[in-house]
Order: structure tokens, then C-alpha cells, then sequence
């Protein structure tokens, strides 16, 4: 009986092992303002999903609510989901990630230590994986940045915020200066000036990466917590 209470324990610790993840990937930047996917209760295995908000990305909406990126949907990914500075080495902030490639929702709301390699050596960023996409490569990290960018997704800036079709900026890769943060909405504005100071204005850095504890400052923002590996 020992010895086969023995191996289960075993295969438990296998199990959670296999379930952390870590290597070496690739970051992009975007901002969509689209309900992130990790907000539907079918793609989290936690009892509740990331928030998203009504149009004034404050407001918390039903999960179950419809994305402000679909023809008839009200519901954004809220404000408070952008990155912050912690010190002059760590921030943190919010991803979509895939690390299989393409739509990965297997990995909704686990926390990551990204340590930057080349751009921005000696900095790590903490963040929380909310969201992921049919774009996204094996082990990509796309930051949240406002002003970064709205990628394939051009609906949901438009009608949430009255931003141009392509968003502000570039439709890939965003505004180019900070100055430039002044073209979007004082409640994203914060966001994108990181980009331009502890980011240093990077371009798609390469990054290491760990799985790690979600932090209380990054789930309390987020709603949904993920620890379990």
C-alpha cells in the first residue's frame, strides 16, 4: 500500500512538473482593446476568468458579455491591464501568450518571469498571461502596451475609444514617440509613456522565461489566478 501511495505521489509531482513551462521566446507589443480570451469561462480552468469591462474599461462586465472586437459586443479588456515600472529593473504587466503556437489557451492566467537577453539585459518583467490569438508563434509573449499596436484587430480601439480605424499610430508597432502618447485616452496614456522610459522604446526583445507565482498586485488587477503546477 506504501509503495502505490508512493508512486501516485510520484506521478503527481511528474504531472505539475510537465505543467510548468519555461525556455527561451520571443515578445511583440499590441494593445486591441478587445476582450481577452482568457475572459470567457470556457478557456480558464480557474473559477473565475479575467475581467473585462464596458466601454469605459472600468466597469466589470458579465464574462459571458460579448467582445467590443465583434460586430456586436460591448466588452473591452479593462484599463487597469497595462504595464507598470516595480524599480528600475522589474515591472510588471499582462501578455498574451502562446507556447504552442496559434490559439493556446492551455496557460490562461499563469504568471511568467520574462527576462530580457539582448534589449533591455538586466531587466525582467513579471506578467500575467490574459490573452492569446491565432498570430502569436510557440513561445511568444505579446505585451500589453497602449499605443503598441492593434494588430489584426482593428474594431475594438474604434469603438471604444473613437480611435482611428488602425489605431493610434502604426496598425503594427503603434505610436512612435512619447509625445505621441497624448493622442490616446488619459486612462491609457500612463501605459504607453512606460513603453517609451523603463522600455526604452525596445523592439520585440528576446526574452527567458519561467513560470512563476502569480503576484497579488498583478491578479488583483486581473480577477483570475492560476497557480496551480
Amino acid at each position: 500500500m506504501k509503495a502505490f501511495l508512493a508512486a501516485i505521489a510520484l506521478c503527481v509531482l511528474a504531472i505539475g512538473s510537465e505543467a510548468k513551462v519555461s525556455g527561451s521566446g520571443t515578445t511583440t507589443r499590441y494593445w486591441d482593446c478587445c476582450k481577452p480570451s482568457c475572459s470567457w469561462k470556457e478557456n480558464v480552468a480557474t473559477s473565475t476568468p479575467v475581467n473585462s469591462c464596458s466601454k469605459d474599461g472600468t466597469t466589470k462586465v458579465d464574462p459571458s458579455v460579448t467582445s467590443g472586437c465583434d460586430s456586436d459586443g460591448t466588452s473591452y479588456v479593462c484599463n487597469n491591464l497595462q504595464p507598470w515600472a516595480v524599480n528600475d529593473t522589474l515591472a510588471y504587466g499582462y501578455v498574451a501568450a502562446s507556447f504552442t503556437g496559434g490559439v493556446d489557451n492551455s496557460k490562461c492566467c499563469v504568471c511568467l518571469k520574462l527576462t530580457f537577453t539582448n534589449a533591455l539585459a538586466g531587466k525582467t518583467m513579471i506578467v500575467q498571461n490574459v490573452n492569446t490569438g491565432g498570430d502569436l508563434s510557440s513561445n511568444h509573449f505579446d505585451i500589453q502596451i497602449p499605443g503598441g499596436g492593434v494588430g489584426i484587430f482593428t474594431r475594438g480601439c474604434s469603438t471604444q475609444w473613437n480611435a482611428p480605424q488602425s489605431g493610434w499610430g502604426q496598425q503594427y508597432g503603434g505610436v512612435s514617440s512619447d509625445a505621441e502618447c497624448s493622442q490616446l485616452p488619459e486612462e491609457l496614456q500612463a501605459g504607453c509613456h512606460f513603453r517609451f522610459g523603463w522600455y526604452q522604446n525596445a523592439d520585440n526583445p528576446n526574452v527567458n522565461f519561467e513560470q512563476v507565482t502569480c503576484p497579488k498586485e498583478l491578479t488583483s488587477r486581473s480577477g483570475c489566478a492560476n497557480n496551480n503546477f
